[in-house]
């Protein structure tokens, strides 16, 4: 197995990827064990902060069981990076041609954002079949989601819809054949991080392996 497979596998595994949007370098530790402890052992670690290259790097090495993933990567300086921290996959919210070419030459499994079926098709171009529906409920949700999968389904296209998803729409999601797992910021949440509220963050995580 290549490692976008590998890494696709254990995904779908725990069928909710938790989008980290974290400020506290300290409360890395904690959090990755509030993941684990709810038996969703993944966290993509998103760019949108300025400490997030040094927690990607901090839960890799101290805690090993736990998936780490990178999000927001928006140029090839942030794909080494995140390489770098020892971030063991990628997203992006769009379709950077140069980024996405770029994490193929590393053989670093990637997933760029799409939205239209002209994203889709650059992707397809590339090799890529894995790829982050975004942003999912905005831009027509589950709807949108089944037009797009229909004309594509045979080539086998898998997405991560992200972007306004909870809990209570997370089933319909899954229930679409094509949906590897789904991208989400409620498992996680940020004022939850910067108070510690580990407890509410393992029990929304043990609502998804339940």
């Amino acid at each position: 197995m290549n490692n976008q497979v590998i890494i696709n596998e254990l995904i779908k595994k725990c069928k909710v990827i938790p989008i980290i949007i974290i400020e506290q370098e300290d409360a890395a530790i904690s959090l990755a064990d509030a993941l684990i402890n709810g038996g969703l052992p993944l966290a993509e670690i998103t760019f949108r902060t300025k400490e997030a290259e040094i927690v990607i790097k901090k839960l890799t090495k101290e805690r090993p069981n736990l998936l780490v993933g990178a999000g927001t990567i928006l140029s090839i300086d942030t794909l080494h990076k995140a390489i770098d921290c020892g971030a063991k996959f990628g997203v992006a919210p769009g379709f950077n041609r140069i980024v996405v070419e770029e994490a193929i030459r590393l053989n670093f499994p990637f997933s760029p954002g799409v939205m239209t079926p002209s994203d889709i098709e650059a992707a397809l171009e590339l090799g890529v079949k894995l790829l982050k529906f975004f942003p999912a409920e905005a831009s027509g949700g589950i709807d949108m989601l089944k037009s797009l999968c229909a004309p594509y389904a045979h080539m086998g296209v898998e997405f991560i819809p992200t972007g306004g998803i909870n809990q209570q729409k997370l089933k319909d999601y899954l229930d679409i054949p094509q949906v590897l797992a789904v991208g989400g910021t409620w498992i996680a949440k940020k004022e939850d991080i910067t108070e510690g509220n580990w407890q509410a963050i393992t029990e929304r995580c043990k609502l998804i392996s339940d």
